[in-house]
């Protein structure tokens, strides 16, 4: 056998070298582009300085994966050279054959999925560890990556494709929104959970008119009733807050707050006769349909109240809205011992669902983990009638979205009762 071109003992340890290498590029990437950067935010702010340096990374994914991958394919290839060397120099020419099979096996399993599976079990950490070997790097490789991305950049425009470096797909909320998504579907994050952050980040997007009381259902009071009958249909009302009128139901005068006449019914000595409870109303608040729920919660806050009038174009009235209603966007539906226990939710025994056609869409939703759409309509009726383009008959079925709707009952013009189905619990 003719002398070795290279000494064994030294072509063993540039592989092993090589290996480590590639495993270490191979888990950095992995673990740099699995790393939560509110994560090294934070950390950062906590006075971690390989924090800082990860983030840094991360503001440039595009660089520190591209080092990454040059890194990789110059000690992948390395490898492969000293590996066929040593092969030959044994083996002859056979083992080339040799040195392809026993090297594709220790890259793959050694390089590739071990240190890729242990990163993505702990990114932050490894993140953290990597931080300042793959700064260095990336430091390093920097005038050729540049060189590499001019080139990218002008084989894509070829194409019509431009990439801007910090380009996101998703907005931030889109992303908050996914992560949670992900991680409730994983079980790491519960449903009520998520439906809170979802609320949050939905408040922009609701306006006062999604969540108002409308005023078909508005508890009010005749200002022109004598003070015994105001004072009882005070009593007997599940809200503190009244609005009051007079003349029609229409032209709302103020708002009477229940505190405010007992505690002048205490100064008149129980004498109901001394007692005007137009002179204790509150002044009216009038916010238009359009206002945001955000926007809403920002002057319910700033006008240290939490009762508003919500009104249309044309100035009519179209229902009101309280700041325990936006909130109830948020946590969900908060109860207490004087609220009407009605949900008009029920679910049967065959998986469908009974619904009372004013059942808000968004509420249905939140109650079954349901995805049905709300941008054309408030309400349950009103998607159906949306969908349908017309208003139902009683039994009439229609069948979108993935759901069954059964018209159960009608009233005049209004769709009272529903039954869905999804179409998976359709035998």
């Amino acid at each position: 056998m003719d002398e070795l071109a290279i000494n064994p003992w030294l072509a063993v340890a540039l592989i092993v070298v090589c290996l480590l290498l590639s495993a270490f590029f191979s888990s950095a990437e992995t673990a740099m582009s699995a790393a939560s950067k509110a994560r090294m935010l934070a950390l950062e702010s906590a006075g971690d300085k390989r924090a800082g340096i990860v983030s840094r990374l991360l503001d440039t994914r595009e660089r520190l994966i591209g080092a990454m991958l040059v890194g990789n394919n110059i000690v992948n290839t390395g490898v492969a050279a000293f590996a066929t060397s040593l092969f030959v120099a044994v083996l002859g020419a056979e083992g080339v054959i040799y040195a392809t099979a026993v090297m594709s096996v220790l890259l793959i399993v050694f390089s590739e999925v071990l240190p890729k599976t242990v990163a993505i079990s702990r990114p932050e950490w490894m993140a953290l560890i990597y931080a300042r070997p793959v700064a260095l790097v990336v430091a390093l490789f920097g005038p050729i990556l540049v060189a590499v991305e001019a080139v990218v950049r002008g084989v894509l425009r070829l194409f019509g494709m431009r990439i801007n470096e910090n380009q996101n797909v998703l907005t931030g909320a889109e992303e908050l929104r996914s992560t949670v998504e992900l991680m409730h579907k994983e079980g790491s994050f519960g449903k009520h959970d998520r439906d809170m952050v979802g609320g949050i980040l939905d408040l922009k997007d609701l306006t006062v008119e999604d969540v108002m009381v409308h005023r078909t259902k508005m508890v009010t009071i005749d200002a022109g009733d004598a003070p015994e009958k105001v004072v009882r249909d005070v009593l007997a009302a599940p809200y503190t807050r009244i609005p009051l009128w007079r003349g029609s139901p229409e032209n709302i005068i103020g708002v009477l707050h229940g505190k405010d006449l007992l505690r002048a019914l205490a100064a008149a000595g129980g004498d109901l006769a001394k007692v005007d409870p137009a002179t204790l109303v509150l002044p009216a608040w009038f916010v238009p349909d359009s206002t945001s729920l955000q926007d809403q919660l920002k002057a319910f806050l700033r006008r240290k109240t939490h009762f508003a009038f919500v009104v249309d174009e044309y100035g009519e009235v179209m229902g009101l809205v309280t700041l325990e209603d936006i909130i109830e966007e948020i946590v969900g539906d908060i109860k207490d011992e004087h609220d009407v226990q009605v949900t008009g939710v029920r679910p049967q025994p065959d998986g469908s669902v009974n619904v009372d056609g004013s059942v808000p869409v968004r509420d249905l939703n939140r109650a079954m983990d349901w995805r049905l759409p709300d941008e054309e309509a408030t309400t349950i009726a009103g998607l159906v009638i949306h969908e349908a383009r017309s208003i139902p008959e009683s039994g009439q079925t229609f069948t979108f979205h993935g759901f069954r709707f059964q018209v159960l009952r009608r009233q005049r013009n209004r769709i009272s009762a529903l039954k869905i189905t999804p179409l998976d619990r359709i035998n």
